[in-house]
């Protein structure tokens, strides 16, 4: 691929200062257009040392208001960053919708300064594929000089001492393996060169070609982005149809939940000498995770008035308090809808050796969005195999993960919240929202079904606890965490 590129282009400064003007106009127009539309872009710069990234970064940004966009730069990993799966760090730098992000370098380091990494290909292009399906515009770009160009140019930065000091020796180092890193750059461009994220190759020997095919690249983009938004909305104008319920059962729909044995329950004695019993065996758990530093993550689901909360204060209630984090998840805020649904979440994941407690989840996309219509059906279906993707990353980076669904029966949850009502300190419990969400209950169990069955995975399994009886709910969450965090441990 790169062996083809004609390094020898170039533009007439002249025909330069004719083009230049129009094109940063409409660039100008266009950013308040996208930013109207609620787009967010993300602009990759890639390529060789020496190759001009910041100067041709600036020539894209003196078109743009500055208010709307933030240069990301991005180098190796820090010391503290390893205690996070490596993509964690990128999805902190995206732009909310509307804006837009220049990344001085990318995720694209991981490939070519690691290429043996184990499965960073596979994490890219997923973080690019589910940024793209959710409206994320992504232009990417590698600025291509020959090594003869590269050395000149080294050796003009180091010759003048106002920039001498940008020359590194890992700078020359980086010259000297050229060849075999144009053999990598080669792997990258063609695995990782998507429709939906497409590489563009910049000759970069000359300054005013490379600038005019930058400009021109990112206009045509974001005029096709546009025009997508602006037909997906007139398309979509109105409102998204109920879903079907269907009267009588389909015998081909899975049936965990209708299966379990609720009536399952424990004595107060036995409840009293297992809690403590487990609770001081994760205690013991808790320092040793944080000695390997191994994340441990705990995911909550269910019904209203499940248990959830009262499972959680068991859960902590010996640990250190400055090795957990309890994260409750309610509706987004502005903010967080500004992103992808899963940004808040992979901003949220705890430090390697710490535990990272959720009281709901990530699956509220497949949950109550999907009852409820918050997102599109499309959206919806999607998001278990993003959501799996997701878990898949944190697990290979060493975390340890557990997820609960606590199932009550209607019987059960209509008794807690007439107790809860009743009672001066927990009427604060319940609201409108609780009984109202109490009338869709098959609707929200055909959800949990579908979740369950598409979104067990060995290393993020579901462990479906019958809740009905607080206290043997809380021993088989104990349990299942403490028999999780052993195995991960490789204790008995």
């Amino acid at each position: 691929m790169l062996e083809k590129v004609d390094l020898k282009r170039k533009l007439e400064k002249g025909t330069f200062k004719t083009l230049a003007p129009d094109l940063r106009e409409r660039l100008g127009e266009l950013q308040r257009r996208a930013k109207d539309l609620d787009i967010p872009v993300g602009v990759v710069f890639e390529g060789w040392d020496g190759a001009g990234k910041g100067t041709l970064m600036n020539e894209l940004i003196l078109a743009l208001d500055p208010r709307g966009f933030q240069v990301h730069n991005v180098g190796g990993p820090t010391e503290d960053g390893r205690f996070w799966p490596p993509m964690r760090r990128f999805w902190k730098l995206l732009p909310p919708r509307g804006r837009m992000a220049l990344y001085n370098r990318s995720w694209y380091r991981r490939v070519l300064e690691d290429p043996l990494e184990e499965g960073a290909f596979e994490e890219i292009l997923s973080f690019e594929r589910q940024l793209a399906q959710d409206g994320y515009l992504i232009v990417k770009f590698f600025l291509h000089i020959s090594k003869k160009e590269q050395k000149k140019r080294l050796q003009a930065l180091e010759a003048d001492p106002a920039t001498s000091w940008r020359v590194t020796d890992q700078d020359w180092e980086h010259h000297k393996r050229y060849d075999r890193t144009e053999t990598l750059v080669e792997s990258m461009l063609q695995r990782t060169d998507k429709g939906h994220a497409p590489w563009t190759l910049v000759e970069a020997h000359d300054r005013e070609y490379a600038t005019v095919k930058i400009l021109t690249t990112v206009i045509q983009a974001l005029e096709q982005q546009i025009a997508r938004v602006e037909a997906a909305r007139a398309l979509g104008a109105a409102p998204t149809p109920p879903l079907v319920t269907r009267s009588t059962p389909d015998p081909l729909k899975p049936a965990i939940l209708r299966s379990l044995d609720l009536d399952l329950s424990v004595a107060q004695k036995e409840y009293k000498k297992q809690l403590k019993e487990l609770q001081e065996r994760l205690r013991d758990i808790q320092y040793e995770l944080y000695r390997v530093r191994r994340p441990l993550v705990v995911a909550f689901e269910g019904p209203d008035a499940a248990g959830k909360g009262g499972c959680i204060k068991r859960l902590t209630q010996e640990l250190d308090p400055r090795g957990y984090q309890v994260v409750p998840t309610s509706a987004p805020n502005d903010w967080e809808r500004a992103h992808h649904y899963l940004w808040r979440f992979w901003t949220a994941f705890p430090k390697a050796g710490h535990v990272g407690i959720f009281d709901r989840s990530w699956y509220g996309r497949v949950l109550v969005e999907r009852v409820e219509g918050f997102c599109s059906e499309g959206e919806w279906r999607r998001a278990y195999g993003e959501i799996n993707e997701m878990e898949e990353q944190w697990v290979r980076s060493g975390a340890l993960m557990v997820k609960f669904w606590l199932h009550i029966s209607q019987e059960e949850q209509l008794r807690r919240f007439e107790e809860r009502e009743k009672t001066p300190c927990k009427n604060w419990k319940i609201t409108p929202e609780d009984w109202r969400n109490r009338e869709k209950w098959p609707r929200h169990e055909e959800a949990a079904e579908e979740m369950l069955l598409r979104t067990s995975t060995p290393g993020a399994p579901w462990v479906v606890v019958e809740a009905n009886c607080k206290e043997y709910a809380r021993l088989k969450v104990l349990r299942k965490v403490v028999e999780t965090a052993e195995g991960g441990l490789g204790k008995k």
